[in-house]
């Protein structure tokens, strides 16, 4: 019963994610300044690596502990802590380089 709930609950958050994940790519592309694109596409790497993350989750519960999905599993986790930890160092270099553009006299 627990776990029928939990089950639900990460595909909610799965549906979350993959929503800020697709808002952040369309942001990223329809803006014209390349410090905010950058800070757009940076969130999206974040929001595509909870992503992951969740899916990983989810295969877990649903999944018996056979050999390639405990493979998958992992993949998965590892591709999505990398995208978590990519998307926060990008996104503090665009925001250092937005904030050191909006400081530059013109």
């Amino acid at each position: 019963m627990l776990i029928e709930v939990f089950k639900y609950i990460l595909i909610a958050l799965f549906a979350i994610a993959m929503i800020c994940s697709a808002l952040n790519s369309i942001r990223s592309r329809r803006t014209t300044d390349q410090h905010v694109a950058g800070l757009y596409r940076s969130w999206t790497n974040i929001w595509m690596g909870c992503m992951l993350i969740i899916l990983a989750l989810i295969l877990m519960f649903v999944f018996t502990g056979s050999t390639l999905s405990v493979i998958v599993e992992a993949l998965f986790l590892i591709m999505g802590a990398y995208n978590v930890f990519a998307g926060i160092r990008n996104r503090s270099y665009y925001a250092r380089r937005k904030q050191h553009s909006s400081n530059t006299p013109a």
